[in-house]
């Protein structure tokens, strides 16, 4: 995709999202750009992450190149302004799917919570005595609703599934989703990381195509652990955001997450390390160096 002037494209600013700004062009396309801001349970954080968004773009570029035999993207050949430059993708418009659609090759998370409680995660039974950061016999679909900012996600039963969007898209959703996973798992594991789960997005295009949309396996959708410090019955070490969400649960930043307040600002060194773990996430998946 190549620069041009933002001006000469009537850009309209249509919808913010908690991490990216969506714009429509004269002609119809829409510009998706990433921001530098970080979101940890719900919030969006006051302090932004420097070089985050051309982080989070170049790598999902990176991913659609290597999903495009699974499924279609929304990407489109279009010029980026020179404001956006690194940051934004040019995209055609979708119906997007009302659903986040989550894959969990390994239990973490709010599925470690779900087995805690059910002794399943979405209605797979899974074996006992498993704990954090075992692996799954399987990959399991773990569908969310999609919340607002500042609303929480929950969890949809495959009843509730389809009941939302018809057992043929629900079918294709969870197709999709488990096909994106073990295709980013094998690809990182050649470079040493687990991916332990991952959430995408997808939409219909005018013809009716389920097209991946927004981000695809970057550290602020996925959970990745290096191969070689896995061990499971402990949190693991990460290449994500579980930095971020570490410190805003440690007496460190005096944030209570039952009291309603929105999360203190990051200081500088977690602003620092987290920005360094997003590049070695690049740089080690992709094989390329950063900047």
């Amino acid at each position: 995709m190549t620069t041009g002037p933002a001006g000469g494209r009537g850009l309209r600013h249509v919808y913010s999202g908690k991490v990216r700004e969506l714009y429509q062009a004269s002609d119809g396309t829409l510009l998706l750009v990433a921001t530098d801001r970080i979101s940890a349970f719900d919030y969006v954080l006051q302090t932004p992450i420097p070089d985050k968004g051309k982080i989070l773009t170049r790598l999902s570029a990176w991913w659609f190149d290597q999903l495009a035999d699974i499924v279609p993207s929304h990407l489109v050949d279009a010029p980026i302004p020179a404001e956006f430059a690194d940051r934004a993708m040019a995209c055609r418009w979708l119906s997007m799917v009302p659903v986040e659609c989550v894959a969990r090759g390994y239990l973490t998370g709010t599925g470690l919570a779900d087995y805690h409680r059910d002794g399943g995660v979405a209605g797979v039974e899974l074996p006992v005595g498993l704990g954090d950061g075992s692996r799954l016999p399987e990959p399991i679909f773990d569908p969310d609703t999609k919340a607002a900012a500042g609303q929480h996600d929950e969890n949809l039963t495959r009843a509730d599934l389809v009941a939302l969007v018809g057992a043929d898209t629900a079918a294709e959703l969870e197709r999709i989703t488990l096909a994106v996973y073990r295709r980013g798992a094998d690809v990182a594991a050649k470079r040493g990381i687990i991916v332990a789960d991952t959430k995408i997005e997808l939409g219909f295009d005018d013809a009716g195509v389920l097209r991946l949309a927004d981000e695809v396996l970057t550290p602020d959708s996925s959970r990745f652990w290096p191969a070689e410090s896995w061990q499971p019955g402990r949190a693991q070490l990460s290449f994500d955001k579980q930095y971020v969400r570490d410190w805003l649960t440690s007496p460190a930043s005096g944030w209570n997450r039952g009291s309603g307040e929105p999360p203190p600002p990051l200081p500088a060194s977690v602003v620092d390390q987290t920005r360094q773990t997003y590049i070695a996430a690049f740089e080690r998946i992709t094989g390329l160096r950063w900047g």
